[in-house]
């Protein structure tokens, strides 16, 4: 039905999820999904979609149309994940990706222009929904960013997206973006060519419509000069097409061992559209998203998604008294690092150490921190000079009673942070919440004999603090719910994925961190290389080897710790053969920190020749001679078990197990966290969904006969916990269903 000129200012058109109103030959799109914070792509959404484009083909008074959201800081946040997972098959699958594709081509063959008006998440099929349209005008917030992040669940976009944004931001400019799911803001998205203008959050409604209107008299106004340089020229031409291709799969292969199958097959459909056109590139899309959808990858990634989702919720409820202003003792790495993320946040900190040294070099690492966002441009220098301006160094604990929550970040030493407690509450009202970052003393026992128990909760933080997404919180039998939940809030509000578990030796993480390394420990005395083991578990999926991770941990870290969980929980979880560390912490080899461990690290530094590029650089780590040495003085006999996959499943079946008994002795409260702890903090393979999804994905009685075959070679360290022979036998599944609990 078309409409009249007369009915300019009446025209509205109300569906559940979007409102269309025409106002002065514009018409203006709202995206607002009922009874949802934030806007999805769903299979309830697109029949409105449709109707609301056949609306805009028949229609004589709409001469531009502007598409944008009615949430307050969301553009389209993607498509709804959870109806895919809970499609029938591949066929199903394919059939979203089509309906998709013929959306958005709908969209883009519309006759008048069309704008899309973005502030807020911009994210998957939301970006493929404003790749075509004709224009993209979005706010400067940072609130706003821009993304495929498809490949992170093991997906490729599959509404168009692999074939829109090469061909609207250049092949080596898009690449990035497809292969890391990584997010731009708007700065480097103008810069790029993927918006056309910036404005005002505020000002982002009325600005676009003024647009629309200038359109339909200056068609040009966004043309831009073509930049012409040497990849512009390559990618114009096949065979520079196809050795940007060529390089970007070697790169994939290298990053990702051929573990990860989203990568290569976005590179295969990105190809494939440029070499055979847009119609046939989609249909290559469509067939890759549905091939991807049904993989264990897919489920697992998926998994892990919706876990993180429902960890941003506080499951302490919100607190009464939130804190705007954090203490933090120590300006070390840790705590400077503790310090550096919150002023990001908004926080303001107050930065406690002894000497006016140890506070200068904590604040140049926290100002190091901020520096590479102001040379990325995603951070201005003022901004940042603000930000570093909510740090407050200082020797004592002046004005420390204003802190809702103190975070100590000390050495590793009961006497000296009870010290630091006692100290404190001296000072701090008494509905202060003490925060210790520890990775393996009990809470508990920092608490004993303190005033306030209730008031005491254990903050793990994973270093290095701004790269490390995890935060895990230790609350004892003592602490009050209502520490707790100030605890939770400081840390989603830090930007980190928290997870809360329960008070014991190691907590979780560091339990079964010691557990994986123990073992690891075992098969380098076996006579297995280093350098071996450590490409055997990257194989398995491992971001890094067992052996550099000790080396980056710190030696004597790991000896402290290894020494108390072999007193406190025994063999199965460390052994407390720690001769080879107690040698080389007498060398003083503490890991890269030294410069020595079971690696050398000075080699690095270049001689005159290798900066001149006159001599070979070092590729590869290098073993450190003493430590093969210690390796061969206390060698054991090596285990029938040491085929390559026996020695992968001997580290990650031994880290798994003890995740198992941690859920069984009420460590954890449910497998969710024990998934996220070991994936975010510890490198556990997130295509495998952490420890509990890896168990239902091959099967309890598959798992138990493992281990139980391990047993047999190495030993009761690997005999299954009750839980799992009670799995094992009843067939049952730690998740029963796709959700994420």
């Amino acid at each position: 039905m078309q409409d009249s000129p007369s009915a300019l200012q009446q025209i509205k058109l109300h569906l559940p999820s979007i409102r269309l109103e025409v106002i002065d030959e514009i018409a203006l799109v709202i995206f607002d999904q009922e009874g949802k914070k934030v806007n999805t792509l769903s299979t309830s959404l697109s029949p409105q979609f449709e109707e609301v484009i056949h609306y805009l083909k028949s229609s004589l008074t709409s001469k531009a149309v502007v598409i944008i959201s009615g949430k307050a800081d969301n553009f389209i946040a993607g498509a709804d994940i959870g109806e895919l997972l809970a499609a029938s098959g591949s066929d199903e699958a394919q059939l979203f990706s089509q309906n998709g594709q013929k959306l958005f081509r709908q969209l883009a063959q519309l006759k008048q222009p069309v704008i899309a008006a973005i502030h807020g998440a911009c994210l998957g099929g939301g970006l493929e929904l404003a790749l075509a349209c004709d224009y993209r005008i979005a706010s400067d917030s940072p609130k706003t960013s821009f993304a495929l992040p498809e490949v992170l669940l093991g997906l490729l976009p599959g509404a168009g997206g692999c074939q829109r944004l090469p061909r609207k931001i250049g092949l080596t400019n898009a690449l990035p973006m497809l292969l890391s799911g990584a997010p731009l803001n708007p700065r480097k998205a103008l810069s790029l060519g993927l918006v056309d203008y910036l404005t005002f959050p505020e000002n982002l409604r009325d600005f676009a419509i003024s647009v629309a209107k200038r359109l339909l008299a200056e068609p040009t106004l966004f043309k831009r000069k073509k930049k012409r340089s040497l990849t512009s020229m390559m990618e114009s031409l096949p065979w520079g097409r196809d050795f940007i291709l060529k390089k970007a799969r070697q790169q994939v292969l290298k990053k990702t061992r051929g573990l990860y199958p989203a990568p290569e097959a976005i590179i295969e459909v990105v190809a494939y559209g440029l070499k055979e056109g847009m119609d046939k590139g989609e249909g290559k899309e469509s067939e890759e998203f549905a091939r991807l959808s049904q993989s264990e990858h897919f489920r697992s990634l998926a998994s892990l998604y919706f876990a993180q989702s429902d960890l941003k919720k506080n499951r302490f409820g919100q607190p009464e008294h939130p804190t705007e202003v954090l203490g933090v003792l120590g300006a070390g790495l840790m705590g400077a690092g503790i310090a550096g993320v919150s002023i990001q946040k908004n926080f303001r900190v107050r930065l406690k150490d002894l000497s006016l040294d140890s506070l200068g070099k904590g604040e140049k690492y926290v100002w190091e921190m901020l520096k590479p966002k102001i040379q990325r441009k995603s951070l201005s220098k003022f901004s940042a000079e603000q930000m570093f301006a909510r740090l407050q160094a200082q020797i004592t604990y002046e004005n420390f009673q204003q802190c809702g929550l103190v975070i100590e970040a000390v050495f590793e030493d009961l006497e000296l942070k009870k010290r630091m407690l006692a100290e404190l509450e001296a000072v701090c009202p008494a509905d202060f919440v003490f925060a210790s970052n520890t990775s393996a003393i009990p809470i508990s026992a920092i608490a004993a004999g303190c005033k306030h128990p209730e008031n005491v909760v254990g903050m793990h933080y994973f270093s290095p603090v701004p790269q490390m997404p995890l935060l895990e919180i230790i609350v004892t039998k003592q602490t009050s719910p209502r520490a707790a939940a100030l605890a939770v809030d400081v840390g989603i509000r830090q930007g980190k994925t928290v997870i809360v578990v329960h008070d014991g030796p190691g907590f979780y993480t560091t339990r079964i961190l010691v557990s994986f390394m123990d073992e690891a420990a075992e098969v380098c005395r076996e006579g297995v290389s280093p350098l071996r083991l450590d490409a055997l578990m990257q194989e398995f999926g491992y971001p890094v080897g067992p052996m550099t991770l000790i080396d980056e941990v710190g030696i004597d870290v790991s000896f402290h710790v290894a020494k108390e969980l072999a007193e406190q929980l025994g063999p199965r979880v460390s052994s407390g053969d720690t001769r080879v560390l107690a040698e080389l912490l007498a060398r003083k080899s503490f890991g890269k920190k030294s410069g020595s461990g079971f690696y050398l690290y000075n080699h690095k530094k270049l001689s005159l020749g290798q900066k001149l590029g006159l001599q070979k650089k070092p590729k590869n780590k290098v073993l450190n001679p003493f430590a093969e040495e210690l390796l061969k003085k206390f060698q054991s006999t090596p285990a029938h078990a040491s085929s390559d996959d026996d020695i992968k499943k001997r580290l990650a079946y031994r880290m798994i197990n003890e995740a198992v008994f941690c859920l069984q002795e009420g460590i954890l409260d449910r497998p969710l966290d024990g998934d996220v702890g070991a994936v975010f903090g510890l490198g556990f393979p997130p295509f495998l969904g952490g420890p509990f999804r890896y168990i239902d994905t091959i099967g309890a009685r598959k798992f138990v006969d493992e281990l139980q075959r391990l047993v047999e070679i190495r030993g009761e360290i690997f005999k299954p916990c009750a839980l799992l022979d009670e799995y094992a036998r009843s067939g049952k599944k730690f998740y029963e269903s796709n959700s994420s609990e």
